[in-house]
């Protein structure tokens, strides 16, 4: 194999057969071809999770348009609720995006959900508000949101196996971390674009025509992103597993009958993931704002210094996965949320500016050894002919369920109980779940994909 020396993400010199038996060695990779895949699979997460962003940032000022009321906080929960609803769909996109990754290949799944997802954010920018036709903005509103978690259902899992499938044996874990490094990428260009909009228009601007901007961008990249996957050979492992083998009749029902005790581990691996991303990278902002007080333009910065930190991190946490396996760095980041978040959560309440950057830069942290070791976690977890739908299935149904309603339910826990340290006790629950479901499963760190 010919792999260039100047980038991390490729094997070090002397990799060999015996050390690899992930692939054939009958099909070499290129630097240059690893550099598209990797290049594929970020813009297509980045475009994802930008709009995510743009959603979750802008959430007050998405309320006013979609769901305005005398009470913020009802009309805020309603916009919360729309995110949480249109989670609901991707159990099903996971089925159906799985099924078609493993029948037929990632890189056609892939370059379909990126066009499904960077057309239904675009529409979103051209959507008119509450004002002009009512109850049907809102509905148009989540009409489109359901499509956008149809589609993203099948990006994170197919991205993620496609770089593990491609990548050297024991860089795994570290080409993996790109996908949760794209997903904060995305995250950190849209607090990047809500700071520099809060700060240079108007409140009635940006209720006018101001936060459809990061909408409107989601085209041109997707484009881009769909181009470069459509000039790309499947993965390695999946054109082995295809040749070499009879085909399965329905990857999904495959699945649940052989493997359903690595879904059930590999969806309470997740859930750590699932609350833990939503609560301290998207809802967090809402949260400095609404319930500490501390002005939106403030809050988008601590945001956007802890998401800085965050893709530092992952790529390390991606090396130590390779070093010493998978179970022991998802292992230690459940204890250090169990430990750590509730303490963490209550020095939030302080209103000191620079310890919100410190502690949000420390739960940043934590959470990268969770999600820079989770992408090659659950692609090792599966077989091939069953690995698309495996972590396709289980990231998703755990998303679905406890991700996507994270911030609702965030905001609801602290409007019934009246504590504002409430969501740091629903990241802790998480964790514990997380920390037994990866005790019980087996290293995969070793494992021959193929």
């Amino acid at each position: 194999m010919n792999h260039s020396s100047n980038s991390p993400l490729q094997a070090p010199t002397g990799t060999t057969a015996a050390a690899a038996p992930c692939v054939s060695q009958s099909r070499t990779i290129d630097a240059k071809t690893r550099r598209k895949v990797i290049a594929a699979s970020f813009i297509g997460n980045f475009v994802e999770w930008f709009d995510y962003a743009a959603y979750g940032y802008f959430a007050v000022t998405i309320a006013a348009v979609f769901f305005p009321s005398d009470d913020p906080q009802a009309g805020l929960l309603m916009t919360f609720g729309v995110f949480a609803i249109s989670f609901l769909v991707r159990p099903v996109g996971g089925f159906i995006w799985g099924h078609l990754g493993d029948k037929i290949g990632r890189r056609e799944a892939l370059s379909w959900s990126i066009l499904l997802m960077t057309g239904a954010t675009f529409c979103i920018a051209l959507l008119p508000g509450y004002a002009s036709i009512g109850f049907g903005a809102p509905l148009l509103l989540l009409a489109l949101r359901l499509v956008q978690g149809f589609s993203a259902a099948g990006e994170y899992a197919g991205a993620s196996a496609f770089l593990v499938e491609y990548a050297p044996a024991n860089r795994r874990g570290l080409y993996a971390a790109v996908v949760p490094a794209s997903t904060a990428t995305g995250l950190l260009f849209g607090s990047l674009m809500a700071a520099g909009l809060t700060v240079l228009l108007s409140t009635g601007d940006l209720e006018s025509w101001g936060w459809r901007i990061p909408f409107l961008l989601a085209a041109p990249m997707g484009l881009i992103g769909r181009y470069i996957r459509t000039k790309l050979e499947d993965s390695p492992a999946f054109l082995e597993a295809s040749e070499s083998s009879t085909p399965e009749g329905s990857p999904v029902g495959s699945l649940l009958k052989n493997h359903w005790r690595q879904l059930v581990q590999a969806a309470g691996a997740v859930l750590l993931n699932a609350v833990g991303f939503y609560v301290i990278l998207s809802y967090m902002p809402t949260y400095l704002s609404e319930e500490l007080g501390l002005d939106a333009t403030r809050s988008y910065l601590a945001t956007t210094v802890a998401l800085l930190t965050y893709v530092g991190f992952i790529f390390i946490t991606g090396m130590l996965s390779d070093r010493f396996g998978r179970k022991r760095i998802l292992i230690s980041a459940s204890i250090l949320f169990i430990l750590f978040t509730v303490p963490a959560f209550m020095a939030l309440e302080s209103g000191n500016f620079l310890v919100i950057v410190l502690v949000q830069i420390l739960l940043g942290a934590m959470l990268t050894l969770n999600d820079g070791t989770l992408p090659s976690y659950l692609a090792e977890m599966f077989p091939t002919k069953v690995r698309y739908s495996g972590f396709a299935v289980s990231f998703n149904l755990s998303n679905a369920l406890f991700g996507g309603t994270a911030p609702f339910v965030a905001t609801l826990l602290i409007a019934t109980s009246g504590n504002v340290l409430a969501p740091g006790w629903y990241l802790m629950g998480a964790a514990v779940i997380s920390l037994v479901a990866v005790a019980c499963s087996v290293e995969t760190s070793r494992k021959p994909l193929v």
